[in-house]
């Protein structure tokens, strides 16, 4: 990670050795873009099949949340501290794949006469300690408790009313005049939280630090896989109160009908790209453990034609379920109204395409955000809000959601 940092545009993807059907690489370093593609048009979607097409390449980058407003009649008014391009994604000249005990190399020929000497640098460099941040981060509430109290009321009111069932409610916490040390913000956020899907990107001035433990969506070959997550219990030291944290969970009623209605809302998401008949539920509402949190997971596949472009699937399904709400549109839209942040990139996506129109993106949650040139420091956490809601649970469980992102911050 510290030799990655010499470059402009970094990517590092780690999956913290958590395996399953769908995992192909332990790790994943993407550096030096050799192309890139920056947009906040309103036909970003567009511009992006053109690129992944132009390239056919490997090409690493995400999607911000309110690229919700290039696809539906919606927009975005909110305050954005930390001003990230709409969508950015780049061609590598130099990518590193880790699996096992074997790395792979796949630098474009520009610069394969390389590998030797960053092999070196990269073995030099992992014995440089890096260095600890000693500013004091002092976090701020965008939303204090009785307005979050007074706005999830709003939204169960829109849920009685029946204009809504189910939507993701969010606030952000941050810090302005602030500067870290973004890899070591990284290493230390990875740590505690050991995601499948834990990010470190760079642009210039831009860093997103995640410890995501969400999948959005992964394409191999014809099949098409989402796994939303809906569902959050603490963890305990104690093993026996741990296991019953999880069992209570597993069978939590409003726990349980949160993920089952984004499991609809998914199914109808990936028919408008699935050949008839082929959305399956493949596992609905199973626990499992992270370092931080318990988490319920549900797995909707679906198979697509080869007539059918990659970025396409993306379009029909952005922004994921999981952070939006069923009637998805209407959920977008009070979120608008309620939230007092622009999402930006936290509730996004971030990932890669590879050259035959494979793809795998995650869930931009469980992510610190840091603009070094503005000095700005923001990580958001949500909860879905249901008719069984409770106000004071919900904010708790938001508490416990940013518990890892406020150690790391705070020291």
């Amino acid at each position: 990670m510290c030799w990655a940092q010499q470059f402009d545009d970094v990517v590092w993807l780690d999956s913290n050795d958590y395996k399953d059907q769908y995992s192909n690489y332990d790790a994943v370093l993407a550096v030096d873009a050799f192309t890139s593609l920056q947009t906040d048009d309103v036909d970003a979607f567009e511009r992006l099949r053109d690129y992944q097409q132009t390239t056919e390449d490997w090409i690493f980058g995400y999607l911000t949340y309110d690229l919700k407003n290039s696809i539906e009649d919606l927009e975005s008014k909110n305050f954005d501290g930390l001003e990230f391009p709409e969508l950015y994604f780049f061609q590598p000249k130099k990518l590193i794949f880790i699996k096992g005990n074997e790395v792979e190399f796949q630098y474009l020929k520009m610069v394969d006469d390389d590998i030797e000497s960053d092999l070196l640098d990269i073995e030099q460099s992992s014995n440089l300690k890096v260095q600890e941040s000693k500013n004091p981060i002092k976090i701020k509430l965008r939303i204090h408790k009785d307005e979050y109290f007074e706005k999830v009321n709003t939204m169960l009111a829109h849920i009685h009313r029946g204009d809504i069932y189910e939507a993701n409610f969010c606030q952000e916490f941050y810090a302005e005049n602030s500067t870290i040390n973004p890899v070591e913000t990284y290493n230390r956020l990875n740590q505690i939280s050991m995601p499948p899907f834990a990010t470190f990107f760079k642009s210039f001035d831009k860093y997103l630090l995640s410890a995501s433990p969400e999948r959005y969506i992964k394409k191999v070959d014809d099949k098409v896989v989402s796994q939303p997550i809906k569902g959050t219990a603490k963890r305990s030291e104690d093993k026996e109160e741990d296991l019953k944290l999880a069992e209570d969970l597993a069978n939590d009623p409003k726990e349980r009908s949160e993920n089952i209605m984004i499991v609809d809302l998914v199914r109808n998401d990936l028919s408008h790209t699935a050949e008839q008949g082929s959305v399956k539920v493949e596992e609905l509402c199973k626990v499992y453990s992270f370092l931080q949190v318990h988490q319920m997971i549900s797995t909707v596949i679906s198979k697509v034609s080869e007539d059918v472009h990659p970025v396409d699937i993306i379009k029909t399904t952005f922004p994921m379920g999981s952070m939006t709400g069923a009637p998805k549109i209407s959920a977008m839209k009070i979120i608008e109204d309620l939230e007092e942040t622009k999402r930006g990139l936290y509730s996004g996506t971030m990932g890669c395409f590879s050259p035959d129109g494979d793809f795998d993106f995650n869930v931009i949650i469980r992510s610190i955000l840091y603009n070094e040139t503005k000095k700005y420091v923001s990580y958001s956490v949500g909860s879905a809000i249901t008719a069984q809601s409770c106000p004071l649970k919900e904010y708790e469980e938001c508490l416990v959601k940013a518990k890892a992102m406020r150690e790391v911050l705070e020291n």
